[in-house]
């Protein structure tokens, strides 16, 4: 039925009906829900939401800036323990250098008592091959001189001369000497 309404309303010319929304008639209801829900979403938001996102914005903000602190305060506790490590480190350094010098000098000390030790082996040694030598040299010069005293008498024995041994003994022992 309403189909032949509308086809004889709009056969006999009448006006179009306004959409709803825009019909003036609405426009006092439209406002009272239009107040009436920005209201209500006002006070939800002021009331819950927006006091939780404040209180979960500050614990964060606190949260942080206790992080921060926290941060600053190991920062300064890792720069005492770096200038300690650094303070030791030069402390033990120093102390190496030390110990390494009383060690050379000790090894100084020990080279040289070695050193003294050895040349007055050596002083003995050399002396005592001395001696021997002197010895040996003596003896050789005996040697020497009555190995010449008993050439001179062979050779005066084949060219037929008569010589003492006492003369050419006394003949060689200058030259000898």
């Amino acid at each position: 039925m309403s189909i032949f309404v509308l086809a004889s309303a709009a056969e006999s010319g009448a006006a179009k009906p306004a959409f709803p929304p825009f019909d003036p008639w609405h426009f006092p209801s439209q406002l009272f829900w239009l107040v009436l829900l920005f209201g209500v979403l006002y006070i939800v938001l002021s009331r819950l939401i927006l006091p939780r996102l404040g209180a979960i914005l500050e614990r964060r903000e606190n949260t942080i800036a206790e992080s921060l602190d926290e941060a600053a305060i190991l920062n300064e506790q890792s720069q005492k323990a770096q200038a300690a490590v650094e303070t030791s480190i030069s402390a033990a350094r120093t102390k190496a250098r030390e110990t390494a010098a009383k060690a050379r000098l000790k090894i100084d000390v020990e080279i040289r008592e070695e050193t003294a030790v050895v040349d007055a082996n050596l002083e003995k040694k050399l002396a005592e091959a001395g001696e021997r030598i002197t010895a040996l040299r003596a003896d050789a010069i005996k040697n020497v001189e009555s190995i010449a005293v008993d050439a001179g008498v062979l050779m005066a024995k084949k060219i037929g001369a008569k010589v003492k041994k006492s003369d050419i003994s006394a003949a060689v022992k200058p030259l000898v000497s």
